[in-house]
């Protein structure tokens, strides 16, 4: 199920009764129709929880003594739902460590000149108050670039290892321009794509759509939403209190 860009572009090309390429910059029509697909693309990865989007993710520490605690997240994150940090001084103890909503990690510090390393944060220059006599349980992130932990044993490190994190999140995907590409999607989502990009490109350049085309799209898009992941997932349910 697997396509490049060149064979999406090409049909495309066909179902439009257009010039057939053998690279999507043979024409003007191929590189517009190759542009479709790749705004497509993103419309549907951003608005869909996409599988092969998750991935085990590694932070990027500061490396600074004044911001032990800070990191940042790896490039292209879009989100990280599970972060734990190796606490053990040997060997190996991952604990989860909890998100706290921005004042929620203000409310709870703990404002003493015993026990504490008064750190600047990076983007506000505002005090924090980190606890340095152990290790962190709970984090926060006041610009959604930087994450700061609340604690870490001055006694073990001098500031939070990169390595000793593991988080998991979601990825914001890349796309490239070239006929060997393959769009990182499920294959059960490549025929929506397919469909949603020719019914656009019918839109455009045919000025209309055609009515197949459009029960097509439609008909994948109900399909793709409970038919993306491998492994059989449970039914998710709204959570309106907080975790």
């Amino acid at each position: 199920m697997r396509q490049t860009l060149l064979q999406l572009t090409q049909s495309i090309l066909s179902d439009m009764d257009s010039e057939a390429v053998n690279s999507i910059s043979d024409t003007v029509e191929a590189q517009q129709i190759a542009s479709v697909i790749e705004d497509t693309f993103f419309n549907i990865s951003s608005a869909r929880d996409i599988p092969e989007h998750h991935q085990l993710l590694k932070l990027t520490s500061l490396s600074s003594t004044a911001r032990p605690t800070h990191f940042q997240y790896p490039t292209n994150t879009k989100e990280i739902t599970s972060l734990r940090y190796n606490i053990a001084t040997t060997g190996y103890n991952y604990i989860d460590i909890v998100w706290f909503d921005p004042l929620d990690f203000i409310n709870a510090m703990t404002y003493s000149t015993v026990g504490v390393k008064v750190v600047t944060d990076v983007a506000g220059g505002t005090d924090l108050f980190i606890d340095n006599t152990t290790m962190p349980s709970y984090y926060t992130s006041f610009d959604d670039q930087h994450i700061v932990l609340n604690a870490y044993d001055v006694s073990t490190e001098t500031i939070l290892s990169a390595s000793k994190t593991q988080a998991y999140g979601t990825i914001y995907p890349t796309f490239s321009q070239t006929d060997s590409f393959e769009p990182d999607l499920d294959d059960t989502l490549i025929p929506y794509l397919l469909a949603e990009a020719k019914s656009t490109c019918f839109s455009l350049f045919k000025s209309g759509s055609d009515p197949k085309i459009e029960q097509a799209a439609r008909r994948l898009k109900t399909f793709v939403q409970n038919d993306m992941y491998k492994t059989k997932q449970a039914p998710r349910r709204n959570n309106y209190g907080r975790s």
